[in-house]
């Protein structure tokens, strides 16, 4: 039989490469969608990226504080653990710079799909909503590397 441990930890794991897997992921396709500035394929890879946030992304989001603080009251660790409580400092970093991604994905999406069904370019709202959309993605995505240090060197701090 497993321990609570072991599970709890490849749990932990788990959620945490399909955090930055898809992260990752989801940055990628959408620059390379932006750069081909073809309304039609935007606004379907940005449908496909916001299916993926809401449903690898947010189930990740959910489970990774969770599994964390079943790994901490398993192994004794206060939350207040320094290491720990940076780490969960950075979390909600992330979580601000995600939930507006989010919403800027779904407008991309919305001004593309429009874009393409009328046949004309896209607008200047989209841009706008792209460069803030990217200039999000960097903080977020190296406060996710911190968080994943820490959780792997668990520095005396």
């Amino acid at each position: 039989m497993i321990a609570a441990y072991d599970l709890a930890r490849w749990l932990h794991v788990i959620g945490a490469c399909v955090l930055l897997g898809t992260g990752a992921g989801i940055a990628f396709f959408m620059v390379l969608a932006h750069r081909s500035r073809n309304p039609a394929l935007i606004a379907h890879v940005a449908q496909t990226v916001v299916i993926a946030d809401f449903l690898f992304t947010a189930s990740a989001a959910v489970v990774q504080p969770l599994t964390g603080v079943w790994l901490a009251s398993l192994l004794g660790w206060p939350l207040t653990t320094a290491w720990l409580l940076l780490a969960l400092i950075l979390y909600v970093v992330v979580g601000c710079f995600w939930l507006p991604v989010v919403w800027l994905q779904i407008r991309m999406r919305d001004l593309a799909r429009e874009a393409a069904s009328s046949g004309g370019g896209l607008p200047a709202a989209y841009f706008r909503y792209y460069r803030i959309w990217f200039a999000c993605g960097f903080p977020a995505f190296f406060a996710v590397l911190a968080i994943l240090w820490l959780m792997l060197a668990k520095p005396a701090l």
